[in-house]
């Protein structure tokens, strides 16, 4: 099948074609042609106003439910919201019963998304039933195809477990996934601690439970040599924590939220459990501070942080209501809407494209002539709202529907496949 896509401007800071106008030809998943103007009688057009197109977008911190919580999200739900929100590539993380801790696990992910148009890529375990006691067999998952190691987001207590762990990864060039909360200090806290929840009456998660953890695993990266990317930073602190490490040639990554540059924690004045996440919406200071940080280049990546709960997890009592907000079909226009005014579309973009891969150590194709078409196809200006009833996950516990965003993906092209966005 043949695939023509008119009028898209090209945004990949590898491409010869950056930033200009061009007609993309495919065909048998492979880019045959980019020209001004292509014409051809037998290849179905995609065409569209103000169309973009750029490398497919990755995700690195999602989550899905099978095995185990099927309920809430199985993968081909998941991969299809990961299609919508116009995501070739998701890196899945392992916290489902059982969580994802063998070569055979591993395995089971795989050869059952093999065909999807999106690729599914497994996060394993770090430690056995993610208990923090034990390291897994990680050589023997990377093996199988376990793109990096994780605990999700139970952060590691034991400091020499951790240490070990990063020094065995070295072994073999392994992605250590780090969550940063020190548990005891983060003490059952429902939201961010601050103005806000002292209003509201709400015990508080202070951002020192987030910075005390990332001080002590900056400590060991830096022992250790090792390669560690942190997962969901939300705090100012944060930020200048990082910035200061990677000065000191660290080798490490990090990323943040789309939603935690968009919301802050007065949103929860409401009491919508939806907005009930970990870690916590933080104060309007940190947000500003997110932002700067994706700016200079401290902040890595962008991510929908995606994790499905079901309805009886949601609509209870907020002490009793679930961590998690579901994020992938809207994370793009999420954090274009939140980012515009401070980053351009050129320095977004590679935020969700090359960015994540090289962190991953994936390929980063360019768009050229005889290149894989692995491909997002988006309108960064376009308005739109989420309905309820338009979402594909089969968990709807999100708090953004209904607001306006700015940028939507329109479709994806991957593994010979097109899929629009609808």
């Amino acid at each position: 099948m043949k695939m023509l896509i008119k009028n898209a401007t090209v945004v990949d800071e590898n491409s010869k074609h950056h930033m200009q106008v061009k007609d993309l030809l495919i065909e048998n998943g492979t880019i045959i042609s980019v020209e001004d103007n292509i014409t051809t009688a037998d290849a179905d057009v995609f065409e569209a106003k103000n169309l973009h197109v750029s490398l497919g977008w990755t995700e690195l911190n999602a989550r899905f439910g099978e095995p185990g919580y099927e309920y809430k999200e199985d993968l081909e739900s998941g991969l299809s919201a990961a299609a919508k929100g116009g995501f070739t590539q998701v890196a899945l993380m392992p916290s489902t019963k059982p969580c994802i801790q063998s070569k055979t696990d591993v395995s089971f992910l795989t050869q059952r998304t093999a065909k999807h148009a999106v690729n599914l890529l497994p996060i394993g375990a770090l430690t056995e039933n993610r208990d923090g006691k034990q390291i897994t067999e990680m050589y023997d998952m990377h093996q199988s195809g376990a793109i990096a190691f994780s605990d999700d987001k139970r952060s590691i207590e034991n400091a020499y477990v951790m240490k070990i762990a990063m020094l065995y990864a070295k072994n073999f060039d392994g992605l250590i996934m780090s969550f940063s909360s020190e548990k005891k200090t983060a003490n059952l806290g429902q939201m961010n601690e601050g103005v806000t929840s002292t209003k509201l009456g709400l015990k508080g998660i202070p951002s020192l439970a987030e910075e005390l953890q990332l001080a002590r695993d900056l400590q060991l990266c830096e022992y250790t040599n090792a390669k560690v990317h942190f997962s969901s930073l939300t705090t100012a602190e944060s930020m200048k924590m990082i910035r200061e490490a990677k000065n000191k040639g660290l080798n490490i990554t990090a990323d943040t939220s789309s939603y935690h540059l968009l919301l802050d924690d007065t949103k929860l004045e409401q009491f919508d459990s939806n907005l009930k996440v970990n870690p916590p919406l933080r104060s309007k200071k940190d947000v500003k501070a997110l932002k700067a940080a994706l700016k200079d280049g401290t902040l890595d990546a962008v991510t929908s942080d995606h994790q499905p709960q079901n309805i009886e997890n949601k609509k209870c009592e907020f002490d009793l209501a679930a961590f998690g907000m579901i994020n992938l079909e809207t994370s793009f226009s999420v954090a274009n809407t939140a980012l515009k005014a401070n980053l351009s579309i050129e320095e977004i973009i590679p935020k969700f494209t090359s960015t994540p891969r090289k962190i991953l150590g994936l390929d980063i194709p360019t768009i050229e002539e005889g290149a894989v078409a692995d491909l997002t196809i988006f309108n960064p200006e376009l308005k739109w709202k989420l309905h309820k009833k338009e979402i594909v996950s089969k968990s709807k516990n999100t708090a953004l529907t209904n607001l306006e965003f700015t940028g939507k993906p329109l479709a994806i092209y991957n593994n010979g496949q097109f899929v629009p966005c609808n």
